[in-house]
């Protein structure tokens, strides 16, 4: 078998606040390599991690229950999230002495509960001086996971990172750009978030969420993962982020409902969100147009003027297809309960086996952008 730093990567993240109605124990466990555990927190004084007993309960079920599934996966809990730890990280990230208190905190977490590895997930450094202090923080991390692996004799613990789509902020009002040099040098790989480019922040037309193109500009998936590579970023430490959910909005005219059209607010879902599987019973309950676009590589639902842009089996496959032509890694997941009866997560693993093969040209018209070819999957 290949080792842990080598194999192929098929991950999803699991949010642990989904418990009492996903528990670790329903993820079907063939369809993946890596499962990370969604979220912890560390103390926003101290910078190490107060575990609680009920959270050292469900970290104890995450391990045991996902390192004795057949086969095995690798777990990895991660840290911070979209909603928490910004302002925690960029203290934290700027001074020698706390670094070292949360690094080891880390350390101790992950072999106190059993975990293969550790997860950060900063939402995101926002200034250059951020940029270089998470720079610094991967470095020192790194040799403080190499020293504790030699000196317990045991296997070095996984570093991964969720990232930034792309490898620079260009559409931000701060421009600043990801410390390659560190992140290359002391991670494992990256899990790049390839959506949320279009959402509840506008909701004055609809967007693919998660294009892999657009003709339009370069807030897309394709754009994104290829900023990485040519910054210098090793391509088998890159992982392509894809949603497991969609977003929604209220058209205007529901006569005018492509990609792009005019629209007047959220639609259907909490904050214009729902899952895969949200989805799929919205589309059986209110008998919803679904059309492909194939200038995204997306998929929407219309009903009235409720409409949906997500990812379904088909447009996931496309863009898989597009990672393994790219020499990727492979994928994760955002989130693994978002899935209806696992129909995308058991495409992903067709696409992504070692043993598939598909046409070069197929390939070179991914990576040259001309999804036109796609009509043909």
């Amino acid at each position: 078998m290949a080792s842990s730093r080598s194999q192929a990567v098929r991950g999803a993240y699991w949010p642990s606040w989904a418990f009492d109605t996903f528990p670790p124990s329903a993820i079907e466990t063939s369809l993946f390599t890596h499962i990370y555990y969604a979220f912890l927190i560390p103390n926003n004084v101290t910078y190490k991690f107060d575990i609680t007993n009920s959270t050292a309960l469900m970290l104890m079920n995450f391990t045991s229950t996902l390192h004795s599934s057949n086969p095995p996966l690798k777990t990895l809990f991660s840290i911070g999230g979209a909603n928490d730890g910004r302002e925690i990280f960029s203290r934290m990230s700027s001074n020698s002495t706390w670094r070292k208190v949360f690094i080891d905190s880390t350390i101790e977490v992950a072999r106190k509960f059993g975990f293969d590895g550790i997860d950060l997930d900063w939402e995101f450094p926002q200034t250059q001086d951020e940029m270089i202090n998470f720079g610094l923080l991967l470095h020192e991390w790194r040799a403080e996971v190499e020293k504790e692996a030699e000196a317990t004799c045991r296997a070095p613990l996984l570093l991964s990172a969720a990232t930034y789509f792309a490898v620079d902020f260009f559409i931000d009002k701060i421009y600043r750009s990801y410390p390659v040099g560190s992140v290359s040098e002391n991670l494992d790989w990256i899990n790049a978030m390839c959506y949320d480019y279009h959402g509840s922040w506008d909701t004055s037309a609809t967007g693919a969420q998660a294009a892999l193109y657009d003709p339009k500009g370069n807030v897309t998936t394709s754009y994104g993962l290829q900023s990485w590579i040519k910054a210098g970023f090793p391509r088998k430490k890159l992982i392509m982020g894809l949603p497991l959910y969609g977003r929604s909005w209220e058209l205007k005219d529901p006569m005018a409902h492509g990609v792009g059209a005019p629209a007047v607010g959220l639609g259907p879902g909490e904050l214009g969100v729902m899952t895969y599987s949200e989805v799929e019973k919205f589309n059986r309950e209110t008998n919803a147009t679904v059309e492909y676009d194939p200038a995204t590589i997306s998929t929407y639902s219309v009903a009235g003027t409720s409409w949906i842009g997500y990812d379904d089996v088909r447009s996931t496959m496309v863009k898989i297809l597009y990672a393994e032509a790219l020499g990727l890694r492979g994928y994760f997941f955002w989130a693994v309960n978002g899935d209806h009866e696992w129909k995308i997560s058991k495409a992903g693993m067709t696409k992504c086996s070692s043993s598939f093969p598909f046409p070069l040209a197929l390939a070179s018209s991914l990576l040259n952008g001309m999804p036109q070819l796609m009509l043909l999957i």
